[in-house]
C-alpha cells in the first residue's frame, strides 16, 4: 500500500487511513464502513469528501456499496488478482531487427471504429484543450511573429525555467543551462545514446522493456543486453553488475517510475542502488521518467538522477502523457553530457517547435498543470482498476495482471501455452488493437504476455471488447 503523505489530496489521507484500519482488523471483511454523515464528522470534512474516499477505495477494491445499505468492507480485489511471474531468463547480448507490428498498431489508432488497447495514450476528454487553446491565442496575439525564428538548442527559456523548478522540488537543484527542449522523451532518449554511447557498444535495458527503447537502439547500431526485471522490484542489480563485466555495458536505459510495461515505482533505495553501481563503473544511466507525474498516489517520485553525483544520469521526459500528445513537448537533462547533446540536437533538427513549448510553459506556470494532474491521475487510476477487473472476470483462468503504482498500462500473462501473436492477430481482424509480448524483447520472450493500454475513459464499448478479447485469448491456446 502507497503511504499517503501531507501533500496527498484529503480524501486520499482519509482513505488510506481506513485501510490501515483494514490491515490491523478494525475492520474486517463484510463489515459495514461508516456512514457518510458520519465519516464526515470524524474527519471534518464535507460529505462530498466523504463521498469521494469511499469512491476512491470502491474503484480499488476495498469497498463495494450495496444499495440503501451503504458501503461494506470486502478483500482488496487487486489482492486477488496474481501479477505476472517473475522470469530470471538469460542475460545475453544481441542486435534486434524492427517489426512492422507498430505500424499496424498506430494506423488502427486512426480508425475511428477501432478500440486502442495497444498505443499509450489517452482520450482526448482527459486533457485541457480548451485551456491550452487559450494560452495558445493569448501568445498569439501577444506576438505574431512568434514562429518566425528557429527556436535552437537549448530550446524555449520559460519552458526551460519552469522544468528545472519542478525538477528541484524532487531532488538537488537543476539550473536552466542543464535542460535542453525535445521534440518528445523519445527524440531524448535518442539523443543521449548517442551521447553516451556509438555503434557496436552494448546497452543495458530491463526486460521486459519499452518497444521503442529497443528500436531506438537497435536502429543506432548498437547491441542490447536484457537484464531481468522484477515485476514490482526492477532490475536484478546483481545481474546487471555481472552484465556490466561481461559485456563491458555502456550505457543503461532505465523506466524506474511507472514503468512501461510493468507499472512499478521504484523505492529511493533501489534508485540510490543503480546510481552507486553505475557510477563505481563509469556506466552511463539514461533515465526515462515519461510516465513520473502519473503517479496515482499523487506523490512525484524521485529520480535517479536526484542520486547521480558524477553527471553521469542523463535524465529524460516529455509532457507527451500528461497533456495532448501531438504537442510534442519533450527535455533532457544531460549532465556531462549536456554540450554535445545540444550539438546533436542542432544537427539533427537544427531546433525544436517554438510554439508548442511556449503553451505549456504558460499552462505550468499559471499552476494549471498542477490542477489537472489531480484530476488526470484520479481518472487514470480509476480506469486503470475498471481495466484490470473485466480482465480478471473475462480472460481465461490463469491470466495474472500486474499492479501498477501508475500510468495507465498494464502487463498481462496469460495462460502458458497462449500465442499473443496470433491473438493479435485475431484482435485486429475484430478491428481491436493490443500489443503482443514478444515486441517488447529482443529473444523472442514473452510469446504469452500482452500490454494493454488504459488511458481511454471508460465506457460500454470498452467493455464490450474486452469480454471478446478474453474470449480471443482462450482461442489463442497452442
Amino acid at each position: 500500500m502507497a503511504t499517503a503523505t501531507a501533500t496527498s489530496p484529503h480524501y486520499v489521507r482519509i482513505a488510506e487511513n481506513l485501510i490501515g484500519q483494514m490491515e490491523r482488523g478494525v475492520l474486517r471483511a463484510g463489515d459495514r464502513a461508516p456512514s457518510l454523515r458520519r465519516l464526515s464528522e470524524q474527519q471534518r470534512v464535507s460529505v462530498t469528501t466523504a463521498l469521494q474516499s469511499y469512491m476512491w477505495l470502491e474503484d480499488r477494491g476495498y469497498l463495494e456499496a450495496r444499495a440503501r445499505s451503504g458501503f461494506f468492507v470486502r478483500q482488496p480485489f487487486a489482492s486477488e488478482i496474481p501479477e505476472p511471474r517473475f522470469e530470471p531468463g538469460s542475460v545475453r547480448a544481441t542486435t534486434p531487427g524492427v517489426g512492422d507490428i507498430m505500424q499496424d498498431v498506430f494506423k488502427m489508432a486512426n480508425d475511428p471504429a477501432a478500440v486502442g488497447f495497444g498505443p499509450g495514450y489517452s482520450s482526448p476528454e482527459l486533457f485541457p484543450a480548451r485551456r491550452l487553446n487559450l494560452n495558445l491565442r493569448r501568445i498569439i496575439h501577444r506576438d505574431p511573429l512568434h514562429s518566425s525564428r528557429y527556436d535552437s538548442p537549448p530550446g524555449c527559456e520559460p519552458l526551460r525555467r519552469q522544468i528545472a523548478r519542478r525538477l528541484s522540488g524532487t531532488g538537488p537543484g537543476v539550473s536552466l543551462s542543464d535542460v535542453v527542449i525535445t521534440d518528445g522523451a523519445l527524440e531524448a532518449v535518442s539523443l543521449g545514446l548517442r551521447a553516451a554511447a556509438k555503434p557496436g557498444d552494448a546497452i543495458a535495458v530491463e526486460s521486459p522493456a519499452y518497444f521503442g527503447t529497443l528500436a531506438n537502439i537497435a536502429s543506432q547500431g548498437m547491441k542490447i543486453v536484457e537484464i531481468p526485471t522484477h515485476p514490482q522490484e526492477g532490475m536484478d542489480l546483481n545481474e546487471l553488475e555481472h552484465a556490466i563485466r561481461k559485456h563491458r555495458i555502456k550505457a543503461c536505459v532505465t523506466m524506474p517510475n511507472c514503468h512501461n510495461p510493468l507499472g512499478y515505482v521504484l523505492p529511493d533505495r533501489h534508485k540510490r542502488e543503480l546510481a552507486e553501481l553505475t557510477g563505481r563503473a563509469n556506466v552511463v544511466v539514461i533515465e526515462d521518467d515519461v510516465h513520473g507525474d502519473l503517479t496515482f498516489d499523487g506523490i512525484r517520485p524521485r529520480t535517479v538522477k536526484s542520486f547521480d553525483k558524477k553527471g553521469l544520469v542523463i535524465l529524460c521526459s516529455s509532457f507527451s502523457k500528461t497533456l495532448p500528445p501531438g504537442y510534442r513537448v519533450g527535455w533532457i537533462v544531460a549532465g556531462r553530457f549536456r554540450e554535445e547533446v545540444e550539438r546533436l540536437k542542432f544537427v539533427t533538427t537544427v531546433a525544436s517547435n517554438s510554439l508548442g513549448p511556449r503553451v505549456v510553459a504558460d499552462f505550468l506556470e499559471s499552476g494549471g498543470y498542477d490542477r489537472h494532474l489531480k484530476r488526470l491521475r484520479t481518472a487514470i487510476a480509476s480506469q486503470t482498476e475498471r481495466v484490470r477487473q473485466a480482465i480478471a472476470r473475462y480472460f481465461p483462468a490463469g491470466t495474472r495482471i500486474s499492479r501498477p503504482a501508475g500510468g495507465h498500462l498494464l502487463w498481462v500473462e496469460l495462460p502458458p501455452k497462449t500465442d499473443s501473436l496470433k491473438l493479435y492477430q485475431a484482435a485486429l481482424a475484430e478491428r481491436i488493437t493490443i500489443l503482443p509480448g514478444p515486441v517488447f524483447s529482443c529473444g523472442n520472450r514473452y510469446t504469452n504476455y500482452i500490454r494493454i493500454n488504459c488511458g481511454h475513459t471508460w465506457s460500454e464499448v470498452y467493455e464490450r471488447a474486452l469480454l471478446k478479447l478474453g474470449r480471443l485469448a482462450g482461442e489463442a491456446r497452442g
